[in-house]
């Protein structure tokens, strides 16, 4: 990737729309009660309350899979999931300089959870199920004091450890039927586990929270209970509630100065229940299970993440939820904009299509069909309607204000729809399919007729473009092939034949090239009269290549694929001018607004990127 890389200029990152919502407690306010710290796939996100920039910081080679915010707001600490046999490193970061100021690397495949202490002298890390162990790390020297396995031979995985708030020597770890406080012995560089007694009781604990005298500890399970324990004896001291458990487990717990806790539970409940008997005195239901809870200031506001990607902020006093950013909670599959305005865009993924403001990053629209995917959407020229492929083999028509469903085509195709274009003249739709046949609909105001089915290609048609005169269209293939079809007669002119499953093919605006790319990594240019090769650019080096837009004067183009990497070449010099680095999962596909501000990238790991469109001389 470095070599790929080398002294290309990079395109200024804008904006992120994402949060990964499956990182439990992941969602952090900062000490200084202005910024939201949140993962995202590799990244770590610092964003501003007040202005909503955002600052990334890079560093981590896959998934962040714990955050941890030191109590002075110096440090942040980030773990990281990787491969089987491979070291996961954590990071520590300089806040004020948003830099690595450490990188420690001990645990194998996961690091599960991190604490600092109250005095930011010691970090503690635990290892995910394959590695087992608890490792306390000096900050300042960088290096590693000591360390032990997790729980006794006997006991199950820890989970999740935390640092009590008055002794830089004294944490908590808990996990499945394990319980422990430690005791930091740094004259003889030990670490002594006292097993807390919870008498009959048998729990898997999620999540710890220790109040500020640092009396008592309480956990929450997965049972939907909540345990009190006295951190002086390490006796069970009550748990609750008896009746009315946590439906799908405690996830995340806050005790707020009141002495009453907030609880988020796996069904998507948030609720503030009573320090003395754990009943609830108010909830509120949210989208997606309850991840993270994470006080502003002394907890007259707090701030919610759940499983949905969603991110809330709520008040003490009202209790209501007002929702301050949604995201995509699975891969996003395609992105577009209406015809000449780069006010709005639509993604698509898992479940349902988004329409977002670009400037802002807000949600202005969701369309919601569950437990099926949409493969790819496109806005009519007039700007009337959103036509949409999905996997159940069905053509969807929404109205973009509303989203009210306008038209559906039943059985468009036998195994999915994966592809779609409308005509210019907004009266056709070319949809192409996962069985390889293309096929071309009228549609009337809430009628459509099938003209006709165009069957070629082998495999499933991953993209289709059409002329801007509407009589001719390219199709690009898994099967190897491109063909361009005319669309007056319905045949076949030309073919394009390569050793590669074609993901994606553009026309050059003068419309005399097109260009393709798909797994071979290459970039090809061919002729529209006769299909000849006209030269073979290499891409990429690692990874398919997913997404392929050109601009509107037809000098640049942009790609985007498996290495993460978006790239803005020049069209007649097949020179890459320059590189966005941002993406933690595969971009899935890239769009050039409009008017040429921005360009827009989507991935994998659900994230929307905005980026601005360099101004090319």
């Amino acid at each position: 990737m470095a070599e790929d890389t080398q002294e290309v200029p990079q395109l200024a990152l804008v904006a992120v729309i994402g949060f990964n919502g499956h990182v439990f407690s992941g969602l952090k306010v900062h000490p200084d009660k202005e910024h939201l710290i949140y993962p995202l796939g590799c990244t770590v996100i610092i964003k501003s309350l007040k202005s909503g920039r955002q600052t990334f910081l890079h560093g981590h080679t896959n998934n962040v899979s714990c955050i941890s915010v030191s109590k002075s707001g110096r440090y942040i600490a980030s773990g990281q999931v990787t491969f089987m046999g491979f070291k996961a490193d954590v990071i520590i970061w300089d806040y004020e300089k948003k830099e690595i100021c450490a990188r420690l690397m001990l645990h194998k495949a996961r690091v599960e959870d991190l604490s600092f202490s109250p005095n930011d002298k010691y970090l503690v890390s635990l290892g995910g199920q394959d590695d087992g162990s608890i490792v306390v790390w000096n900050i300042e020297s960088k290096e590693a004091i000591c360390g032990s396995p997790a729980s006794a031979q006997s006991a199950g995985h820890c989970l999740t450890i935390e640092y009590t708030n008055l002794n830089d020597e004294i944490f908590v770890s808990a996990g499945n039927g394990t319980l422990r406080v430690w005791e930091l012995d740094l004259p003889n560089r030990k670490i002594r586990p006292t097993e807390c007694q919870t008498g009959q009781l048998k729990r898997i604990v999620k999540c710890l929270e220790i109040p500020d005298d640092d009396n008592y500890f309480y956990c929450g399970t997965t049972s939907g209970d909540i345990l009190k324990v006295n951190l002086k004896t390490r006796l069970l001291n009550s748990c609750g509630p008896v009746k009315q458990k946590f439906s799908k487990g405690v996830n995340t717990l806050k005790v707020l100065k009141t002495g009453d806790i907030l609880v988020g539970s796996g069904d998507g409940m948030l609720s503030l229940c009573s320090g003395g008997n754990f009943k609830t005195i108010k909830s509120v239901q949210l989208e997606g299970g309850v991840t993270s809870v994470t006080l502003r200031g002394d907890g007259q506001q707090f701030y919610v993440g759940t499983e949905a990607a969603q991110i809330y902020n709520l008040g003490y006093t009202d209790f209501k939820p007002e929702l301050i950013a949604t995201n995509h909670n699975s891969a996003v599959k395609d992105v577009a904009f209406p015809f000449a305005t780069s006010e709005l865009f639509a993604t698509c993924s898992q479940n349902d299509i988004r329409v977002w403001h670009t400037e802002t990053s807000k949600e202005l629209l969701r369309i919601t069909v569950p437990n099926i995917t949409c493969n790819a959407l496109g806005f009519v020229q007039d700007g009337r309607s959103i036509f949409s492929a999905w996997n159940d083999g069905k053509i969807r028509v929404f109205t973009p204000e509303s989203g009210k469903l306008r038209l559906i085509i039943h059985n468009a195709h036998s195994m999915g729809v994966t592809a779609i274009a409308a005509t210019n003249d907004c009266k056709r739709i070319v949809s192409g399919g996962g069985e390889g046949q293309v096929r071309v609909w009228e549609i009337f105001q809430n009628s459509y007729r099938l003209i006709e089915t165009m069957k070629e290609h082998k495999a499933t048609v991953n993209c289709i473009k059409i002329k801007s005169n509407d009589k001719e269209c390219v199709t690009a293939s898994s099967d190897g092939a491109c063909i361009i079809w005319d669309l007056v007669r319905f045949v076949r002119n030309q073919m394009v034949l390569s050793n590669t499953l074609f993901s994606v093919v553009c026309y050059h605006p003068e419309e005399f090239q097109i260009i393709t790319s798909g797994t071979d990594r290459k970039i090809g240019y061919w002729e529209v009269y006769d299909g000849s090769a006209i030269r073979e650019l290499e891409g990429s080096l690692s990874g398919a290549i997913n997404g392929m837009h050109i601009s509107e004067d037809g000098k640049y183009f942009v790609t985007g694929g498996d290495d993460k990497l978006l790239k803005l070449w020049h069209y007649s010099d097949g020179e890459v001018t320059h590189v966005g680095i941002g993406h933690s999962g595969s971009i899935t596909n890239v769009r050039i607004c409009p008017n040429s501000r921005y360009i827009v990238s989507t991935s994998a790991d659900g994230a929307i990127l905005r980026w601005r469109y360099p101004q090319t001389s």
